[in-house]
């Protein structure tokens, strides 16, 4: 291999739109997408920049969001999934996306949007949430999560990853799924090279 500098070996033209990495809070959703996204080169969205402040409060208080908060939230990402495919370009979304309804409005009828689901279970995402700060999700609503928790079925194509593995093994697992040569050597990058800054009245955690 040529070292840490070689360009991963992905076929573009094989890839979908936009990829949806969903899973429970503390599943390593935005870790996994970012560092997916870097991989690509393509841009990088956290479903959470998507937030209007009063569901940003309500999830800091320890409060779970209803159905009625989640429909504005889903349509603003649907709207920007719609507006990247549009314009014939790609990126990685960071997604909860629990429930089959939820998906439906992200990706239902959109045969060039992926989902990656992450899958773990309640003991180790409990330990990592623990191990956790400066994340609005106290560790108290995992419970919450697990119970709205639909996972993907085998007509929603996603792909099924384990948690169990590490970031950057992961993200080998899913390129290779995808249809790409991982190639380790080329994936010596961490979240924080492909995030970006969060977006006023968005990211409030």
């Amino acid at each position: 291999m040529s070292g840490a500098s070689s360009p991963p070996k992905v076929q573009q033209a094989e890839l979908p739109s936009v990829i949806v990495v969903m899973g429970v809070s503390g599943s390593g959703k935005s870790t996994i997408a970012s560092m997916l996204a870097h991989r690509l080169d393509w841009p990088f969205e956290d479903a959470d920049w998507f937030h209007p402040p009063a569901n940003v409060e309500k999830m800091q208080s320890g409060v779970p969001l209803t159905d009625e908060d989640r429909w504005p939230w889903l349509r603003a990402i649907a709207a920007w999934i719609d507006e990247t495919r549009a314009a014939g370009q790609h990126g990685v979304l960071a997604c909860s996306a629990l429930k089959r309804s939820y998906r439906d409005i992200l990706v239902g009828g959109r045969s060039d949007v992926r989902i990656v689901y992450l899958t773990g279970g309640r003991e180790l995402i409990a330990r990592r949430m623990a191990a956790r700060s400066g994340h609005f999700m106290p560790p108290g609503l995992l419970d919450s999560q697990f119970e709205t928790l639909e996972e993907p079925g085998p007509d929603e194509n996603p792909i099924v990853v384990s948690i169990d593995a590490r970031p950057r093994e992961i993200v080998d697992v899913i390129v290779r799924e995808l249809g790409g040569n991982p190639d380790s050597d080329a994936v010596a990058h961490t979240a924080e090279s492909s995030a970006r800054p969060p977006r006023p009245g968005r990211d409030q955690g």
